[in-house]
């Protein structure tokens, strides 16, 4: 079913909010490419950054962290090994954690890996329809989603030109966001980090992955409005994301 759209603009800008003031530590295993931009993307959103795979330390830095993002974009053994011991130490102390299980469609032993990480509860899961299809074994539509949305209980971010939100019961959809968006490297990765931080202020998942999406699309429109190309967005979003306005957050929202 579709839940009341009219608050989520204002849980968006109530989580930014929270986000500046509590500044939760979030550690990212994620791409190499994608380690600078996610890491001044979460700077700018008030954020405390993490990014070490070294096996001596990984656990301890999860275990001061108040979320965990766990991006699968360069697949190498280290990084592997590195996600399933965090992820054991975030289940543990009860930290929540976000899969992002980037080209699973392209690469079978990484959907397998993927699937492996999907079944030790991600409290969000962000990707797009393509592995999504690779990441159930199936349709993409809403329905597909919302079955595997309550068979994981997890909360699904579908992003696209829209993107969807989804968990077993609610259904959002967040018209936000600019084209310029798809020509920045690490631009997915770093969405996928904005919502492990939001995870760390807001205890529900469904929401937290609403306002991420919401507060990056905000922004991406701020920073086409501004930029000169994809060179010069790069700069210029994370520029929005640090200057984001409550009222404007509120005002520019598409959610339905």
């Amino acid at each position: 079913m579709r839940a009341p759209q009219s608050e989520l603009p204002i849980v968006a800008a109530d989580i930014m909010e929270r986000l500046r003031e509590r500044r939760p530590r979030v550690h990212c295993i994620t791409n190499a490419v994608a380690q600078n931009f996610t890491a001044n993307m979460l700077l700018a959103a008030r954020a405390v950054p993490s990014m070490t795979i070294a096996p001596a330390e990984i656990r301890s830095f999860v275990q001061r962290a108040d979320a965990l993002l766990v991006n699968l974009g360069t697949f190498d053994a280290e990084r592997r090994k590195a996600a399933l011991a965090a992820v054991a130490v975030a289940n543990k102390r009860r930290i929540p954690w976000v899969l992002d299980p980037v080209f699973i469609d392209r690469s079978p032993p990484r959907a397998s890996f993927a699937k492996r990480l999907a079944v030790l509860k991600p409290r969000a899961v962000r990707l797009n329809p393509a592995e999504f299809g690779a990441l159930a074994t199936g349709k993409t539509d809403d329905n597909a989603v919302a079955r595997y949305a309550k068979a994981r209980r997890t909360v699904v971010g579908l992003t696209g030109a829209r993107d969807l939100v989804r968990d077993a019961e609610r259904l959002a959809i967040v018209a936000n966001g600019h084209p310029l968006m798809a020509r920045v490297t690490a631009m997915g990765c770093a969405v996928s980090a904005l919502t492990a931080a939001c995870l760390a202020v807001e205890s529900d998942p469904w929401r937290a992955q609403a306002a991420a999406l919401i507060l990056i699309g905000v922004a991406g429109e701020i920073a086409a409005g501004r930029a000169r190309g994809p060179g010069s967005f790069a700069v210029e979003i994370i520029d929005a994301v640090y200057g984001l306005q409550r009222d404007a957050v509120i005002a520019s929202a598409k959610v339905s």
